[in-house]
C-alpha cells in the first residue's frame, strides 16, 4: 500500500481493476482503471550458489524474458541479448541489497537466501526456491523461524549438517515451477 490523495492508503491491483480516491465522509473524487499495461517479466538470480542457472537461461530463453544474474564475484553467463550478469561488491548483503532495491510485482526471484525472498515478496515478485519451492506471504514466516532456530541451534553446536543434497528431481521440479510462474504473470498480463 501506498499514500494516496490527502493521506488516502492506495492499494495496487491487477491490471483492469479500479482504485478510488476518497477524501472523507464517502465522497470519491477520482475512479480510474487500472489499463495500464504491466511491465515485462524480469528473472533476478542469486548467483552465487545456486545450483539451477542453466535450468533459468533455458526457460527465460524459450520465453523470450530478461534475466539478471547478480553475484559477488565474475560467473560466467552464457552471451545472449536477455542474460546480463551484474557483479556487486564484496559485502556479503550486496547481491541481496541489489535484487531487493529492483523487484516489483512482474518479477521473479530465484534464491533460497530466506530473508531475501522475505524482502522480495514484501515487493510484491515471486519468489522460487532451487528445489521448486515457491515461497509466499503465508509462507515466508515459518521459513524464516525455521531459519532462525536452526542458525540459533548451529551456533550453539546442536546441529552441524546443513540443508539436504540437492537432487535430479528438485531441478524437474524447478524447471516446471519456474515456467508456470512466467506463463502465470503473461496470463496477468505483464509481457516478456
Amino acid at each position: 500500500m501506498g499514500a494516496g490523495l490527502s493521506g488516502a492508503r492506495t492499494r495496487f491491483l491487477a491490471p483492469g481493476a479500479y482504485s478510488a480516491h476518497a477524501v472523507g465522509h464517502g465522497h470519491i473524487i477520482r475512479i480510474s482503471a487500472l489499463n495500464e499495461p504491466a511491465g515485462p517479466i524480469a528473472i533476478y538470480v542469486d548467483a552465487d550458489a545456486c545450483p539451477v542457472k542453466a535450468e533459468v537461461y533455458r526457460v527465460a530463453e524459450r520465453h523470450g524474458v530478461k534475466v539478471f544474474v547478480v553475484s559477488n564475484s565474475y560467473i560466467a553467463v552464457p552471451r545472449a541479448p536477455l542474460i546480463e550478469r551484474v557483479v556487486v561488491g564484496n559485502d556479503p548483503d550486496a547481491a541481496d541489497d541489489w535484487i531487493a532495491e529492483r523487484v516489483a510485482r512482474g518479477a521473479i526471484v530465484i534464491t533460497s537466501d530466506v530473508p531475501l525472498a522475505h524482502r522480495c515478496i514484501k515487493a510484491g515478485a515471486k519468489v522460487i526456491a532451487p528445489a521448486g519451492r515457491i515461497l509466499t506471504e503465508d509462507s515466508i514466516g515459518m521459513a524464516l523461524a525455521t531459519r532462525n532456530l536452526m542458525e540459533d541451534l548451529r551456533s550453539a553446536g546442536q546441529i552441524t549438517g546443513g540443508p539436504k543434497p540437492f537432487q535430479p528431481r528438485d531441478r524437474s521440479i524447478f524447471l516446471s515451477t519456474l515456467d508456470l510462474a512466467i506463463v502465470q504473470l503473461k496470463r496477468a498480463g505483464f509481457g516478456a
